[in-house]
């Protein structure tokens, strides 16, 4: 049913009936067809039974109608968007500067009105609808299969949307990013709420998930059977500890006292070959930590930790100070720079975990030799301050920076921003990218997928202290159990129409060791290639994702630590940037 309001001279609206809605359901645009005519230069549009949470400039009272609250907007100087609130009859006039938090949510006491906006895809990408998910996405891992990947798998906690204990299960969902389905499972054979562990993925494929809120425990997940089967304890029980693939396939992990007893969280290694965790007493935890207002349950949190040579680790942060991490023998610790004037703990950037402003700052790490100082240069600042934040690396080499709040308040929207920022290395500068539609803060993550877009979800959660617990408390505003996927401007031409892409045919090997050279076929037809690059399949928690590395290719090189092994994207690139569709290709040790 359709039916035609009049008001005011020059002011038509029409809008289209709402179907059954869902009161605090985020939406990513207008679920029903509406418009409105142009007033004042702008073409006002009109969302019946939706409201914009966030700050309103103004409050207009006795306002009689949701046309009227159009006409009051159009009168207010820089107004383009407005709520009507029908039950108390107040026109909202809300904030329209850059950045600031208003979600979309359907709710039948208001009305939203709006100038509809517009970018250019071609500077500023595209992002999709909302996916919805049946758990909230605090975790997050791409799925390796060949020829190429179509899924991810993400999970929660003991529950699709609250967690606290150690409850022994964990809530997962299943993701194909190729045909929409959808799956929930809970995976309780290996007796482990995954919830705040460390993430890695092994040189065959498994993915190792490590303490939590079951702090001691270990468990892979096989993508060839898509079962998971338990691990060996570790040797110190953690939580929201952080890991990382090492040069000869073993892993590195340390820190994580949110769980499993506090401090003296040294590194320790597991040897696939072995199925072992080995203590190494001299990779020192204490030279990593941050200073934070809360103490040492929150210093040495989401380390960042990148395999390097040698079966190194370079440990780059949240500590403003930065280390070289040994695993050979005993282990060790050497100082190798500092990073910046303040830690910046939990993702891009802020010195305590909670309560505490982020800030804007940017640097560029380079490391050569393991043991030797590292070069650290503080590059342009972000537009905008952000905690909890996530990074994607782009088979082009930007780097794009997704959700975030300016002052970290866990568990809240806060003054979330939602413009994303595309770092470019080689101008060292950042650019505003289209904005999302949900606020994406703590227990937020993203991922590179294999068609070049980036997967960006999660957010919220609530804490009831075990699975029996109450819930009346929890603030489900703010629980986000769903995700966007951006399409970055290297996939659209300068007229908004789809870029032409190179196309991979053939890869006659799926598998090579390091130092190997392999031939691979390409379509004559389509967009010419001018380089290669592997990317590696990433995994993310806590604004964290060791696995992800970006690798220029000619050919493979010939050392482990450069590349790790493990599942890459292989990724052709044309010379305006834009990526092929994606190869799964697999690189081993022998």
């Amino acid at each position: 049913m359709v039916f035609n309001i009049k008001k005011a001279a020059g002011l038509s609206i029409q809008i289209g009936a709402a179907s059954a809605l869902v009161k605090g359901l985020n939406v990513a645009e207008c679920p029903t067809a509406t418009a409105a005519k142009a007033i004042g230069g702008n073409d006002y549009q009109i969302c019946p039974d939706t409201d914009l949470q966030g700050t309103s400039a103004q409050q207009m009272k006795n306002c009689a109608s949701t046309e009227d609250c159009v006409t009051l907007c159009s009168g207010t100087a820089g107004c383009e968007k407005a709520v009507y609130d029908k039950t108390k009859r107040i026109c909202h006039i809300k904030q329209s500067t850059d950045g600031t938090l208003l979600e979309w949510v359907e709710d039948a006491q208001f009305d939203v009105i709006y100038v509809p906006k517009t970018y250019d895809v071609s500077k500023m990408g595209k992002w999709s609808d909302l996916v919805r998910l049946p758990i909230i996405p605090v975790a997050a891992y791409v799925v390796p299969e060949f020829p190429e990947p179509s899924r991810m798998l993400v999970f929660s906690s003991w529950g699709a949307a609250n967690f606290g204990g150690a409850s022994g299960y964990t809530q997962f969902a299943d993701y194909n990013f190729k045909t929409g389905a959808i799956s929930q499972r809970t995976v309780s054979n290996t007796h482990h709420d995954m919830f705040c562990p460390g993430i890695s993925s092994l040189e065959d494929g498994r993915i190792i998930i490590t303490g939590g809120s079951n702090a001691e425990k270990t468990s892979f997940y096989d993508p060839a059977t898509n079962q998971f089967t338990e691990g060996p304890d570790m040797k110190i029980a953690r939580g929201y500890q952080a890991s990382t693939t090492l040069s000869n396939g073993n892993v590195f992990t340390i820190g994580g006292s949110y769980s499993g007893g506090r401090g003296g969280k040294n590194g320790e290694v597991f040897d696939p070959a072995t199925n072992e965790w080995t203590l190494l007493k001299g990779a020192d935890v204490q030279p990593m930590l941050t200073v934070d207002h809360e103490g040492i349950w929150r210093e040495d949190n989401h380390a960042w930790l990148y395999g390097w040579k040698n079966g190194s680790v370079f440990q780059a942060g949240p500590s403003k100070a930065q280390h070289w991490y040994g695993t050979n023998g005993a282990g060790s610790v050497k100082a190798a720079a500092v990073r910046d004037d303040v830690d910046a703990m939990c993702g891009v950037n802020r010195p305590d975990y909670d309560d505490s402003a982020a800030n804007k700052h940017a640097h560029i790490t380079t490391i050569d030799e393991p043991d030797q100082p590292a070069t650290v240069e503080r590059v342009g600042d972000m537009a905008y301050a952000r905690a909890f934040s996530n990074a994607v690396v782009l088979p082009d080499g930007t780097v794009l920076i997704t959700g975030g709040q300016p002052t970290a308040h866990v568990f809240t929207d806060t003054d979330g921003v939602l413009t994303p920022e595309l770092f470019n290395p080689e101008t060292k500068t950042f650019a505003k990218m289209a904005p999302e539609a949900i606020a994406r803060n703590y227990h937020s993550e993203s991922l590179l997928l294999a068609d070049g877009t980036v997967w960006s979800g999660g957010g919220g959660l609530c804490y009831v202290a075990n699975p029996q617990a109450s819930t009346k408390n929890c603030d489900r505003s703010v629980d986000h159990a769903d995700g966007q996927i951006f399409s970055p401007p290297y996939l659209f031409n300068a007229d908004g129409s789809a870029a032409a892409r190179p196309e991979i045919t053939g890869l006659p090997v799926s598998t090579a060791k390091v130092g190997d050279m392999f031939t691979l076929t390409m379509n004559r037809d389509a967009e010419p290639a001018t380089s290669f690059v592997l990317v590696r399949m990433g995994s993310a928690t806590h604004s964290i994702n060791t696995d992800q590395r970006r690798v220029p290719l000619t050919k493979l090189p010939d050392d482990s630590g450069v590349l790790l092994p493990g599942y890459y994207y292989l990724f052709a690139v044309s010379a305006s940037g834009t990526p092929s569709m994606a190869k799964t290709f697999r690189v081993t040790l022998k």
